[in-house]
């Protein structure tokens, strides 16, 4: 994947629009621990698409399935 530089002055448009179209996936996972007793485990997983491109990409790793609708 190619990396593009972009003017240093974009608009809050223009970010959002770069964030639907290509997409954003943010990965954590955090633990809380005292004296070695696990207290909190949190994980999260955030996907920022728009819909397109969220179909585009679920589709090409089988996550959509078709669906019918009758009129």
């Amino acid at each position: 994947m190619a990396v593009e530089k972009t003017n240093a002055s974009s608009s809050l448009v223009e970010v959002v629009d770069r964030i639907l179209d290509k997409g954003v996936v943010v990965d954590a996972w955090a633990r809380v621990s005292l004296v070695g007793i696990e207290l909190l485990a949190v994980e999260a997983r955030v996907v920022l698409a728009g819909v397109d491109t969220y179909l585009k990409y679920a589709e090409a790793v089988g996550l959509t399935a078709t669906a019918t609708t009758t009129a």
